[in-house]
């Protein structure tokens, strides 16, 4: 099938040849019909799969056919995804596709001054796409109303409730107009998510491709074994082996892990950046920009901050820690062999981490080849156990301390003290 048999306008299949895409791809070929008729869609499907193409495009026809709003333009549709780095690369979609129709979108997320946001919201848009924190904020300071909303998008729902949004997504839901069009996709479908799925669908078209049980075929996967202690230097080795790839992306479980493999590569000659929760929006954007004109060859980032990024062609994706969450390892190593390109995903694995693999082997019912042949094969065959300090009141050296030593201890230092709940300072 190729595009033009979706029954899509002239001037958004001129601006897809463009791009330079003629077939869809599985979610594509099937969302795009059911939202064009005015079915409420129930998607499911990995990263990877051409979700953002399959929302946008119905959206913008949708948008496009009808009347011109007389005076400022109303809030038409609502796209709300939970980062900011997959808001700004829905809202790139959007221009793309959208870039031979008079249809004006715009796009906020916090961690940023909000005047440049609310100028642009000031001169009024069609499509609006939002992560829930700044929506909110900016509902209620009267710069956002969503009164005429004909259009919803709730985008990466099980990001959304693992990162804690739900009561923010309950909150814009109650502002949005009763009757109206909505598209929840998910790539994973728990309780918790077809909960919410019945909160916001009426009657839902379910279309669900690549379940997330599978990995991409071209994707290429190996696994090393290796101490936590010399993941570093083995991560500098395979940089160093797979040097054909110009963009890779190494995934770390925690912000404090990411920076300390920037700053080890960056001792071994090899350009790299990190993203994560506490860089401000600016550097994340900037090191995100870097990457993909590839002015750095590493991306180092946690799952939370790596949603969003989209980088074409991306030829290496390492798991530096593997999740212990299965299905992240999936939409993980999702980010290479995008569009059906070929992809590697290289994994490190400590001993601690085995019982991860075995459960994403589990989940995606094929045994990940492992790599003997390397300068830092295990050595460590057993969990390290913390050393147990006894009880401080079991201790020979512990003298509990009174009221009457808190008191002596604060006029030796010549401080005030707080006494209990009904004493003073």
């Amino acid at each position: 099938m190729h595009f033009n048999e979706l029954n899509i306008i002239e001037p958004i299949l001129r601006a897809i040849e463009e791009e330079g895409y003629t077939t869809p791809t599985p979610i594509q070929e099937q969302a795009i019909p059911q939202l064009l008729k005015g079915n409420d869609v129930l998607g499911c499907a990995q990263t990877g799969t051409g979700k953002t193409a399959a929302f946008s495009i119905p959206i913008l026809q949708i948008l496009a056919a009808k009347e011109p709003t007389k005076g400022k333009r109303k809030i038409k549709s609502l796209i709300l995804t939970p980062t900011r780095e997959l808001a700004i690369q829905i809202g790139d979609s959007l221009k793309s596709y959208g870039r031979h129709l008079s249809i004006k979108s715009t796009v906020i997320f916090g961690g940023v001054n909000q005047n440049k946001q609310t100028a642009a919201l000031s001169g009024g848009v069609d499509i609006l796409v939002a992560t829930p924190g700044r929506l909110l904020d900016l509902i209620m300071q009267g710069f956002i109303k969503l009164h005429e909303v004909e259009f919803f998008v709730l985008d990466e729902a099980d990001r959304m409730l693992d990162m804690g949004f739900i009561h923010d997504v309950n909150k814009v839901i109650k502002a949005l107009p009763t009757e109206r069009q909505n598209l929840f996709f998910s790539a994973t479908m728990a309780p918790e998510i077809l909960k919410l799925e019945g909160t916001i669908l009426r009657d839902p078209v379910r279309v669900e491709v690549t379940p997330v049980s599978s990995t991409a075929e071209k994707i290429s996967q190996s696994v090393y074994f290796v101490d936590k202690g010399n993941k570093n230097k083995l991560l500098v080795d395979v940089l160093n082996k797979e040097s054909y790839a110009e963009t890779v992306l190494v995934f770390s479980r925690t912000k404090h892990g990411c920076d300390k493999i920037v700053r080890h590569l960056a001792k071994n000659g090899i350009k790299a950046d990190a993203i994560h929760g506490n860089k401000s929006q600016n550097n994340r954007q900037r090191a995100l920009t870097h990457f993909k004109d590839k002015t750095i060859r590493v991306l180092v980032a946690t799952d939370i901050a790596a949603r969003g990024i989209d980088v074409e062609g991306m030829e290496l994706v390492i798991n530096y820690d593997l999740p212990n969450v299965s299905e992240t390892y999936v939409h993980r190593i999702g980010r290479t062999g995008r569009a059906g390109r070929d992809g590697q995903a290289i994994s490190f694995s400590d001993y601690e981490e085995k019982s991860y693999l075995k459960d994403i082997e589990k989940l995606t019912h094929q045994s990940i080849p492992v790599i003997e042949d390397h300068a830092y094969p295990m050595e460590v065959f057993e969990i390290p156990k913390k050393e147990q300090r006894a009880p401080r009141a079991s201790r020979p050296d512990h003298k509990r301390r009174t009221s009457d030593d808190k008191k002596d201890s604060a006029k030796s230092k010549g401080k005030k003290t707080w006494y209990g709940k009904r004493d003073r300072y």
